[in-house]
């Protein structure tokens, strides 16, 4: 006997507000990837190179005092921040400087605790270098954009069997953007224009439930980056993994609307395609809600109490699991309805 909190015959009309879906879809994109495009992304150490360290003092301590046993050191270009507890006494430090070593260390130490007058501690210290960071950023990337291309071709193939035609699209295209990238042609120019064309093959070719699918994702992870970069957080490698975690989260959840689609359309097959997405919907509310609610209680327990070192993983995962289930149900299943609209307007 499973568990229902919204009963499967509830009736509400998902598809007739897609337009007002749309809308608001539209702004928070819009309002994405303009932070993204004229803020840009606050890339942490990993890929924009530098020195992180982790310090941790017996009291109470003024950040101006640490930024003199910093300057005594020979770090001047640096960011001081509290984390954690205030009790805890513990800092963070940020700098496009690169020492390493022993003897490093022990300078930083002992300068510090001069300048602050108390004990301290080095708990972290970690350094990459800009070219390392750089490299790592494009393949950060890369790995983004592949994994939407193989999820498209994934949802082509098992609900609209054209894994043929979707997996010689997205060959196509992942060739074109491996060889501009060996070509030294910038990521930031390549990746939007790789899904671009992406999206206008697949309506073009009518596979339309890669199309919502892919839409759908795309959305989710522009509006999880682009709240990261309003809230001005740190793009880290950890960051790179809640995104691929939230397209993997989204495609799960795009994948129960479809499955459910495809049954009612054989059982419906007179029925118009509005009702059986509509209805299909409905029908699948109240695993979403159970699915959503539980994943979301986890993820908020690891915002809250996970410490400062994943609050940024935590934070967007958050975002994208909301976001996930929200295109889910207006942007990948309504999508599909557009299409075949269209093309029978054709």
């Amino acid at each position: 006997m499973s568990i229902e909190i919204i009963k499967s015959n509830i009736n509400i009309d998902f598809v007739g507000k897609r337009k007002f879906a749309y809308s608001f879809s539209g702004v928070l994109l819009l309002l994405s990837i303009l932070s993204l495009v004229v803020r840009g992304p606050n890339y942490g150490v990993d890929f924009a190179g530098g020195s992180i360290v982790q310090v941790k003092f017996a009291s109470e301590v003024a950040i101006d005092k640490i930024r003199d046993g910093l300057r005594a050191t020979g770090i001047e270009d640096v960011s001081v921040q509290s984390m954690g507890d205030v009790k805890d006494h513990e800092f963070l430090i940020r700098t496009d400087q690169m020492e390493a070593g022993q003897d490093f260390t022990s300078r930083l130490s002992q300068n510090l605790e001069a300048a602050a007058g108390v004990g301290v501690e080095i708990r972290r210290l970690e350094m990459v270098g800009p070219q390392v960071g750089s490299d790592l950023k494009e393949k950060a990337l890369l790995a983004i954009l592949f994994s939407l291309l193989l999820t498209a071709v994934y949802i082509s193939g098992r609900f609209e069997f054209k894994w043929h035609q979707s997996a010689i699209i997205a060959a196509i295209l992942g060739g074109a953007v491996y060889a501009l990238y060996t070509f030294n042609v910038p990521m930031q120019y390549i990746i939007p224009a790789a899904l671009i064309v992406t999206i206008v093959l697949f309506w073009v070719f009518g596979l339309k439930f890669a199309l919502g699918g892919i839409v759908a994702l795309i959305h989710d992870v522009t509006i999880s980056a682009g709240v990261l970069s309003i809230l001005d957080k740190e793009f880290t490698i950890t960051v790179i993994a809640a995104l691929l975690t939230i397209i993997g989260y989204s495609l799960n959840d795009t994948i129960i609307v479809y499955d459910r689609i495809r049954e009612n359309i054989r059982k419906l097959s007179k029925t118009p395609l509005g009702v059986v997405i509509n209805r299909s919907v409905n029908e699948t509310l109240s695993r979403t809600i159970m699915t959503q609610g539980l994943t979301l209680v986890m993820v908020v327990a690891l915002f809250l109490l996970g410490g400062e070192i994943i609050h940024d993983f935590a934070l967007a995962l958050l975002v994208g699991f909301a976001v996930g289930t929200y295109s889910s149900i207006y942007v990948a299943s309504p999508i599909v309805l557009t299409w075949e609209e269209r093309a029978r307007k054709r």
